[in-house]
């Protein structure tokens, strides 16, 4: 199994906190105070399992989410059409109003002939994401490698910008809910897939 190094976010209930516990290898959430645009934002972050085994326990994450983080391999041909087979399915199922940044990783190695010769990889053009990102309504799209850290800070901070920027309709809903002013708390799923 191959994982693609997936980030997801969202804050410790007492049913995720459980699985914690039950299911460390689960999930892996990271949580910090941080400054964007003026607004100091507490972002939670959580990397869920794209196994199979969990596909019970991972739609628990998504309660309370603000943005997902949809990552798939730009090397995976089976991890790109998981997003529109397995992915979207699942997150329109339990969270059908929170938007998406969907993100190719692995870019260091796209150009690689020799791993790509190697490996028998299919490649995913940025043409394709940009497609992907158009049939799902993701709010953007960026290829990214944790490798070098190329636009690794990008898809979080275009994350918080998706959510502390959102359209016109969600804003007005937003001004509705009372917040603690000058603190904002967001709440990231990410996810990804594993492919054999």
């Amino acid at each position: 199994m191959e994982q693609l190094g997936r980030h997801a976010c969202s804050f410790v209930t007492p049913a995720t906190s459980f699985l914690l516990i039950m299911y460390p290898q689960f999930f892996d959430n990271f949580s910090a105070n941080v400054a964007v645009d003026g607004n100091i934002v507490n972002l939670g972050l959580w990397d869920t399992a794209g196994q199979e085994d969990y596909s019970r326990l991972r739609p628990l994450s998504y309660r309370g989410a603000d943005v997902f983080v949809l990552a798939f391999s730009l090397l995976s041909k089976a991890s790109y059409e998981n997003v529109l087979k397995k992915w979207m399915p699942e997150l329109r199922r339990f969270a059908p109003n929170v938007p998406i940044v969907l993100v190719g990783t692995k870019l260091d190695l796209r150009e690689d002939k020799g791993y790509l010769a190697h490996m028998g990889a299919t490649v995913i053009t940025s043409t394709q994401g940009e497609e992907l990102r158009k049939q799902i309504g993701a709010a953007a799209y960026i290829e990214c490698s944790s490798k070098t850290q190329q636009n690794v800070k990008a898809i979080f901070d275009t994350a918080i910008k998706v959510v502390l920027q959102p359209p016109r309709r969600k804003e007005i809903a937003k001004k509705k809910r009372r917040r603690q002013p000058g603190c904002s708390f967001m709440n990231i799923v990410c996810g990804s897939t594993c492919v054999s």
